[in-house]
């Protein structure tokens, strides 16, 4: 049976209503999601999603492209009452949709590695925000997904709705005052997985390559998740925060977006620390701006993501120069590509988009292939959904995907928490090993509050 007959299968019906906000309020979203549902939030826009309607399976992850188009097709027939969701009646007006459409959103944290079998969720209700005018969606009926979540529509929008619109919401249990952390490898040992690999990168055997570090947090009580993402929200306004499922983060880069026939991707390599003196950091952004290591791993994913996106693309704009993107703790490297879908072929989702760019030379390296089976010969762990295409998609096809970085897969009281750095022929194992726990502390200072 097809995803499309699935859905047909299943009798699906979304009916959105907007949302009354007073003048000048905004909806907790954090609240709406509850202690386990879906988030997003980032630039000004956001959703949160309760329940499960309906899931649409990847079986062969982002490389099987029938299903990847299926998973679009799927989306779009599910019946809706309500403002359209393709021709965006409805809306508030504005030069550009921030966020979906009104309407039914498919989310999901899809794995590193792109043949993973993988899945995106359709909430039973969801809360979304534009910016000026919140929404929520309900989808009665089901069946259609072994794990469809036949929880009462109504109700779960209601209790959606009610933590959204109310007063500021209690995030959960008393946090965790106790915790024990430890890195997956010791640090001397991932240093000489670093070297080895840099040794391997100066024979020829890759341009680039990106290794990465677990660490594992064990707390004294549930680590409660809406309390972490109130802070990550709070701490990096820039980000992307999300959680889908147990995996949540705040990735400060964007993979793909689609908005109608508009692309964009945001790409960042290069790492500098900030010192919190302003004098110091202009003087540390100046040195990442000249610094030949950190341009020639910026410009390897560039021009990666140059290639994968021309194919899609009427017209594309590359800056010739890197910019800044300054965060709390660190200052990255980013190049702002935009571009226009050709109009001569079928329009392809956001999901599409996000299979035809994944993974950049920004989380696995170049050449792809063999930075990948390298990165699986030594990095003593599976990734699963760090550094994995994470984001939602409407019914439309638009949708944002970020990578999914500075990030952390977070069951009960236990987290693993994630971070990387490109190698390139001159990096230094013991300032690699830095950045890493410059990048760790994104989630460190979220999930570990003694």
């Amino acid at each position: 049976m097809s995803l499309v007959d699935t859905v047909a299968a299943a009798g699906l019906v979304a009916r959105t209503h907007p949302l009354d906000l007073p003048p000048g309020a905004r909806p907790d979203l954090i609240a709406a999601a509850g202690a386990n549902g879906h988030l997003w939030i980032a630039d000004g826009y956001g959703l949160a999603g309760r329940g499960v309607a309906l899931r649409l399976p990847l079986p062969g992850g982002l490389a099987g492209s029938d299903a990847v188009a299926a998973a679009g097709e799927a989306l779009a027939s599910v019946g809706h009452t309500g403002p359209d969701p393709v021709t965006d009646a409805g809306r508030s007006p504005g030069p550009e949709p921030r966020g979906p459409r009104p309407g039914p959103v498919a989310l999901g944290a899809l794995p590193f590695d792109r043949a993973a079998p993988a899945e995106l969720v359709l909430p039973r209700a969801l809360v979304t925000w534009d910016g000026r005018r919140a929404w929520l969606t309900t989808i009665d009926g089901g069946g259609g997904g072994s794990d469809a979540d036949g929880t009462d529509a109504e109700r779960l929008g209601a209790e959606a709705a009610s933590a959204a619109l109310g007063p500021p919401a209690d995030r959960g249990p008393r946090a965790p005052d106790g915790f024990d952390l430890r890195s997956a490898r010791p640090h001397d040992e991932w240093c000489r997985v670093v070297a080895d690999t840099v040794e391997r990168i100066r024979e020829g055997a890759f341009g680039k390559v990106v290794l990465a570090r677990r660490v594992d947090v064990v707390a004294n009580g549930p680590l409660p998740t809406g309390q972490i993402l109130e802070r990550l929200a709070a701490l990096y306004p820039a980000c992307m925060v999300f959680r889908v499922g147990g995996f949540l983060g705040a990735s400060p880069e964007l993979l793909v977006r689609r908005r109608g026939d508009t692309v964009a991707s945001h790409p960042l390599a290069g790492t500098v620390a900030r010192s919190g003196d302003a004098s110091a950091d202009r003087s540390l952004v100046e040195g990442l701006l000249a610094s030949a290591k950190d341009r020639a791993e910026h410009a390897f994913v560039i021009d990666d993501l140059r290639a994968r996106l021309q194919p899609w693309c009427a017209e594309l704009r590359v800056p010739e120069r890197p910019s800044v993107l300054e965060l709390r703790n660190v200052s990255h490297l980013e190049t702002r590509l935009t571009g226009r879908l050709r109009p001569d072929r079928p329009r392809p989702s956001a999901l599409q988009l996000a299979a035809a760019v994944h993974p950049t030379p920004a989380v696995a390296g170049t050449p792809t292939e063999a930075a990948c089976a390298h990165i699986r010969a030594v990095e003593g762990f599976d990734r699963g959904p760090y550094a994995g295409p994470v984001g939602w998609m409407d019914a439309a096809g638009d949708g944002d995907w970020a990578i999914g970085i500075r990030s952390a897969v977070v069951d009960g009281p236990r987290a693993s928490l994630f971070a990387g750095v490109g190698l390139i022929a001159d990096s230094d194992p013991a300032a690699e090993l830095a950045e890493t726990q410059l990048k760790l502390q994104a989630l460190l200072a979220a999930v570990v509050r003694p």
